[in-house]
């Protein structure tokens, strides 16, 4: 250790953090290689004894460590500060009324199926019913390792079409949803807030919380003048509760933009690199006249509609990050 570190505790802390992160990951491949190594000398005995079952087990393995090596692979792309962080993620449904906002929740019926298979942890944080289906707003948080750097893949515009089920002539309708990804901020990361700059409201939950919440104005709505932006939470029944959480919501955002005006500072440097493509149609989901979902960003395809629909979207985000 460099002499005087431990005179800046927060700097000698971030630096253990750090060499602690990095020591995991040259372990886990250590352990990755040892085991490549046996399976091979396993793969010499089963093959001079023919034995058949053994063979078959060896190659279980080889998949299982051949998933871990894709996953390791993938996380090496996520070296950004942002992407190990926890995430807060919201979806608008677009113009269009009952259509979009039944899309809307198809699409978050998708995110939190895919939240279950990764083993992240999904709460619904503020929920707005749509009017007669679905949702026309949604926003939760997304607990888990690189929950944020694996879900920024997603931000964009998304398009469904599809028959209609709420139109009695049977039309084809297009429908467009917004999805919105932002890293939730630790207390490693200050950002400054004036209290003179928020207007704090409350009102009673519109969503489904209980008896309890919708007879008391326990729901906060926070609105940051100096930039526009709105947070609000309604999940919990105190609004002590609901305050704090829309004010991690409002330093999320606040840090997101900053993020963004550091990106577009960079843009301006190096004209070469893609934008993160901010709100642009990002994905279709086409299920009539045939079922096929396309990422246009990657140009990656699938007919199995159904199936990325229940939550397998990983083929996505994994073209998206390795790209």
């Amino acid at each position: 250790m460099r002499e005087g570190l431990w005179n800046k505790p927060d700097k000698a802390s971030e630096l253990l953090r750090k060499k602690s992160k990095l020591t995991e990951i040259v372990e886990k491949w250590k352990k990755q290689r040892d085991n490549l190594d046996d399976l091979g000398i396993l793969t010499e005995i089963a093959l001079e004894e023919q034995d058949d079952r053994a063979q078959g087990e060896i190659i279980g393995e080889l998949q299982r460590l051949l998933v871990a090596v894709r996953e390791d692979e993938l996380r090496m792309m996520l070296g950004s500060e942002q992407d190990p962080m926890n995430a807060i993620m919201s979806i608008h449904a677009g113009a269009g009324g009952t259509e979009a906002q039944d899309w809307a929740e198809m699409l978050l019926r998708m995110y939190l199926r895919w939240a279950e298979r990764r083993g992240f942890k999904a709460t619904i944080i503020d929920y707005l019913p749509g009017d007669e289906a679905g949702i026309k707003s949604v926003t939760w948080t997304l607990q888990g390792e690189y929950a944020y750097g694996y879900a920024k893949a997603e931000i964009g515009i998304h398009r469904l079409v599809r028959i209609s089920p709420f139109d009695a002539g049977a039309r084809r309708h297009t429908s467009f949803a917004s999805v919105f990804v932002y890293p939730e901020v630790d207390d490693r990361i200050v950002i400054e807030i004036d209290e003179k700059d928020l207007r704090i409201d409350t009102y009673r939950s519109s969503g489904a919380g209980g008896q309890h919440v919708n007879k008391t104005d326990s729901a906060v709505r926070i609105t940051h003048l100096p930039t526009g932006i709105v947070v609000q939470c309604q999940n919990e029944r105190s609004q002590h509760k609901n305050k704090a959480m829309a004010m991690k919501c409002l330093r999320s955002r606040l840090y997101e933009l900053k993020l963004k005006e550091q990106n577009e500072k960079l843009m301006e440097v190096n004209k070469t690199k893609k934008d993160i493509a901010w709100g642009s149609q990002i994905r279709s989901y086409v299920l009539h006249p045939y079922k096929m979902i396309k990422d246009h960003r990657t140009n990656v395809e699938t007919g199995n509609a159904n199936k990325v629909l229940d939550g397998d979207i990983d083929e996505f985000i994994e073209a998206y990050l390795l790209r």
